[in-house]
């Protein structure tokens, strides 16, 4: 059975690509994993909700499931984690400075997965690097980028079966490329039907454009000569700028690369990341004067990042405040080994043990 939960705003389930059991507790319906294909990729939890383990076992932990289904052991959460997890500050602070971290992709859901790769291959000039269909948990994802997911960064586009519309809600902001030729890609957008909302502005000298991909995700293109890595930003907006940026560089281990106030705008922007901004994709927090909380709606799910050990950084995590909506472990029937997130805002984030990653890219 896949996993299904129900947005207020859509009336279809939508299927995770994650098989789950019923179970309950406290009178209401919960979700656990179940059977996993090994053959395929790590799922991410991409449509799960965010509910700690220990919300879902009463404080213990789950009990390990083999690929039929069946318990094959049980104990608690400590007892699943690697030894010698427990961090100071101080260790955690050292840790995460070595520890080998990189944005891999942002997961969100799109209505016509087609229609969208040939949006992206023909007018934003990215690659497919990976498709699927699993017609038996009712969803088809696919990966696309600028280079091979072992060094560039990827977006994961998941397509559930008969929901053909998100909402996008007002906390996304944007994706950021960099273009060789703004004023020919917004041509090529303008060809396939595709729609814009600013046109070649010049913003620090430097020309940008905003279009619309099918569903909705604006782009923001800048035009910027050749980069190994033209995937620029993700775009998220938050509460309250400073407490972000101490939480992501603390709890994360991000750099703030740079900071600035736009008082035309009525906003604030934070960029966060693992290295620079021409060779890595960043975390671009945006803080919109007087704005406290925004809709997130239901398309945009997550972003994955790369880590040594999930464990220490889940430890890491609750120690500068994080709360953990997946404790860390191998994912059902495969080896991948993951957590997840949120942060002071709700945003969701999923980290990979990194050769793991690099074993499921094979």
């Amino acid at each position: 059975m896949a996993l299904q939960i129900f947005s207020p705003k859509i009336q279809q389930p939508l299927k995770s690509i994650i098989p789950s059991c019923t179970s309950s507790s406290n009178g209401r319906s919960v979700f656990l994993p179940c059977a996993y294909s090994p053959s395929r990729r790590i799922a991410l939890f991409q449509l799960s909700t965010a509910i700690t383990q220990s919300q879902l076992f009463n404080g213990k932990a789950p009990e390990s499931i083999d690929a039929e289904g069946k318990v094959i052991e049980t104990g608690t959460i400590a007892e699943l984690a690697q030894s010698n997890t427990a961090l100071s500050d101080e260790n955690a602070s050292e840790w995460i400075k070595k520890d080998k971290r990189r944005m891999l992709h942002a997961v969100y859901r799109v209505g016509n997965l087609d229609k969208t790769i040939k949006f992206y291959t023909e007018c934003l000039g990215m690659k497919l690097l990976r498709k699927r269909d699993i017609p038996e948990e009712g969803y088809s994802n696919a990966f696309l980028g600028y280079g091979p997911e072992e060094t560039n960064f990827a977006v994961e586009l998941t397509y559930n079966y008969g929901v053909d519309k998100y909402d996008i809600g007002t906390g996304f902001g944007h994706f950021g490329i960099a273009v060789e030729d703004v004023a020919k890609t917004v041509d090529l957008v303008k060809a396939k039907g595709g729609t814009w909302n600013l046109v070649q502005s010049k913003v620090g000298g430097t020309i940008i454009a905003l279009v619309e991909d099918p569903d909705g995700y604006n782009f923001e293109l800048l035009q910027r000569g050749p980069t190994p890595e033209p995937f620029r930003e993700v775009m998220l907006r938050v509460g309250d700028l400073d407490q972000s940026i101490n939480f992501y560089k603390k709890a994360f281990g991000m750099e703030l690369l740079r900071k600035r106030d736009n008082p035309d705008n009525k906003n604030r922007i934070a960029v966060m990341g693992y290295g620079p901004e021409d060779k890595n994709a960043v975390l671009a927090l945006t803080y919109t004067y007087g704005v406290k909380s925004y809709d997130k709606g239901n398309g945009y799910a997550q972003i994955a990042v790369g880590t040594n050990d999930v464990y220490k950084t889940t430890e890491a995590i609750k120690l500068y405040g994080g709360e953990i909506v997946l404790e860390p472990g191998p994912l059902p029937g495969i080896n991948t080994k993951i957590m997840a997130c949120v942060d002071p805002d709700g945003w969701k984030t999923v980290f990979v043990d990194n050769a793991d990653f690099m074993k499921e890219l094979e």
